[in-house]
């Protein structure tokens, strides 16, 4: 028991427990990167590719070693393809 006002639960998301509480997470932006990704197969390729390539890299946590989310380096992907897929497209 923790007598006083002196509680342990004051601000559960404090700076030092689970970072600065500001902007999206990983796992939404790797769900945000895989749906432009598949919707970038159907329209607007040539947009939605390049945003999915981004979100599903700031998902990764800007580096390839490590334990990498699959949903991020499954929107990684599939962007990358889209974009080829739309820069092919509109060029031939």
């Amino acid at each position: 028991m923790t007598g006083f006002g002196n509680g342990t639960r004051r601000n559960p998301r404090s700076r030092g427990r689970m970072g600065s509480g500001s902007g999206p997470d990983r796992a939404t932006l790797g769900i945000i990167g895989l749906v432009c990704a598949v919707a970038g197969f159907f329209t607007l390729g040539i947009v939605l590719g390049p945003i999915a390539v981004v979100c599903g890299w700031l998902a990764m946590g800007r580096r390839w070693t490590g334990s990498r989310r699959v949903m991020a380096l499954v929107a990684l992907i599939l962007g990358a393809i889209d974009t080829l897929a739309a820069v092919l497209w509109t060029f031939f």
